[in-house]
This record gives C-alpha cells, structure tokens and sequence, in this order.
C-alpha cells in the first residue's frame, strides 16, 4: 500500500512550553510491518492514541540495535537517525487494527544520535529511578518525547553547522554584523526551511556516494574542496520526493541532466538504463564498465525500490 502525500500547510512556530511533547517512532531493518519512513509508519492499534497526539507535529525515527526476522545478524545503531513531521493517520484496509501515519518532511540526520552518551540519556523516559535503563519503556515502539529533548537530538543530529548555515537571515540583518544565535531560532523553524533541507540533502548524498558520481565513477573535488558530483533526487521535490538519502544519488552535472529527462535510469538491480534513442554512443563510454551504479557501503543508503520504480515509471524513455 502507498499513501498518497497529503497538500502541506505552513507549519507554525512552536513556542517554549514545558507541556509541549512531540514523538519517537521506532522503525527497524527488516520489519514486520509495512514502513516506507519517508512516507508512512506502520502500526498496530496500541500506538493509536500516542501516534495521533503527534498529528501535526514532529517526530523522531529511532532505529533499534536488532533488525527484523529476516535480518537477525543485523546490529542497528541504537541511534535517532531521522526527523519527520505526521500529517494523518489512516486505517490498514488489509489488517484490522492497524493504521499507517502519512509523513511529510522526513530528513535524515547526518550524525546518527545515540540514545544514551557518557551515562546521560537523550529521554529521560528511558531512565528507571535507579539509573538503569528501563526495557519496558524502550520496548514502546511509539513513546512521547518533551519539546526540549526533540530540539535536543535535533540539534545533534544536523550539528550546528549545517543549522547556522541553513538558517534564514533575520529580517535587516547585515552581513558584517554578528549573525543571531542558535539558540534563538527554534531548530523546528528550519525543518522545512528549502535551504536548510537541500544543504542537508546534498551533504548526505555527497558523503554516501564518495563525493563520486553513481554512473561513471568519476570523483572531481576543486581546491576549494568542493565536488563536481551532484547530489540527485530519484523522484523530485515537486513530485513529493522527500530529502532521503535512499530518494538521492550522487552525479555528475552531464548525467544528472540525463537522469532528470529520463534518458537514463536504473533497473531494480541497480544496471544502468539507457533510452532507446537521444543517449550518443560516447556518452555510453563515461559509463562504469560493468553498466551498474556505484552504490553506498551501507546498504540503509541505496536507492530505495520505490522511489527508483518511480523514476523508470514516470520519468524514463526507454
């Protein structure tokens, strides 16, 4: 099943109050349940009430230490690793008793934040009041999260280069005056801030392709330290494409051209699609030699099959 994104409204400020919770959504490799992250959760009734608490606001992704059945030897990162915002909550028409959360707005962060550092923990839901780890509260796949530890774990996971340098400038503010504090702009203002969210993209894509680009294995990085290669998404912004590393892919301006007028795409085994016709037969040589795109090591920064199928669906000529 496939949600279908909801029209988005401007989100509004959020003002500091100690009542004020957002969520954690825990999602797992290999779950039983029907996750696409950047688009919808998967849950069972349990989690109804917590989950539509959180309608209309922002949540975070945790990925726990075990995957799911089929990935038993997988060890996750016991990390926050994304943020999203919650838009709707609709019913599984196939299973009863389960709903699936509509997401907008997913990112991912580009420092995983583990849960608990140096002894202190990033929810002090987690903590038992001996100070030990509380595994009934852990084992919640959907627990509520104060407004002070989102912006928290938020914070750590963009790091305060990517939050500065996304940031708006302030209305009359001038270049040689010293530029307003962090702490003064809520990190939740930037989530949905164009270029706070492309900076972070292209930082993502960059650095899980090798700053290379997928098709041709080419890798040009100027004295400045920037690179030539591109960070792509597989399906566009304007078609509801979230900024996910699995949405994104790393090229060089010529094929990135290519790829956005669908004379090239990627078949579900990651070999290199050509159109029949508009591709000359040197732009074929730039290719990797054996017709496949390089991809991430980790394999939780492929190109996710959704998002590919969509682009040979609706973009490629072949």
């Amino acid at each position: 099943m496939r949600l279908a994104s909801l029209p988005g409204q401007p989100y509004p400020l959020i003002q500091e109050e100690a009542d004020q919770v957002k969520a954690v959504f825990t999602h797992k490799l290999g779950s039983i349940y029907d996750d696409l992250p950047e688009e919808r959760y998967h849950f069972p009734a349990t989690y109804r009430r917590q989950v539509e608490e959180a309608v209309g606001d922002f949540i975070v992704y945790y990925e726990p230490r075990r995957g799911g059945s089929e990935n038993d030897g997988y060890r996750g990162r016991q990390a926050y690793v994304a943020t999203a915002r919650v838009v709707d909550i609709r019913p599984d028409p196939q299973r009863p008793d389960h709903f699936y959360a509509a997401i907008q707005d997913y990112i991912p962060f580009p420092n995983p934040v583990p849960f608990r550092e140096g002894g202190q923990y990033r929810e002090r839901f987690l903590v038992r009041a001996d100070g030990a780890t509380s595994k009934g509260a852990f084992g919640r796949a959907v627990r509520a999260l104060p407004e002070v530890e989102y912006e928290a774990i938020v914070a750590a996971g963009f790091g305060a280069d990517l939050l500065i340098a996304g940031a708006p400038a302030e209305p009359g503010y001038r270049g040689l005056e010293e530029p307003p504090a962090l702490f003064q702009r809520p990190v939740v203002e930037q989530l949905t801030n164009r270029l706070f969210r492309d900076r972070v993209f292209a930082k993502s894509v960059q650095t899980a392709y090798a700053e290379t680009c997928a098709f041709t294995d080419l890798r040009i990085v100027n004295g400045g330290g920037r690179t030539e290669a591109e960070a792509a998404h597989i399906r566009p912004v304007a078609a509801q494409g979230p900024d996910s590393v699995r949405n994104g892919i790393a090229l060089s301006g010529t094929v990135h051209w290519m790829f956005d007028r669908g004379l090239v795409s990627i078949a579900p085994d990651h070999s290199i699609l050509v159109a029949r016709s508009g591709v000359p037969e040197a732009a074929l040589r730039w290719f990797r030699p054996d017709r496949r795109i390089r991809l991430p090591c980790d394999p939780r920064q492929w190109p996710h099959p959704a998002f590919l199928e969509w682009h040979r669906q609706q973009v490629f000529k072949g």
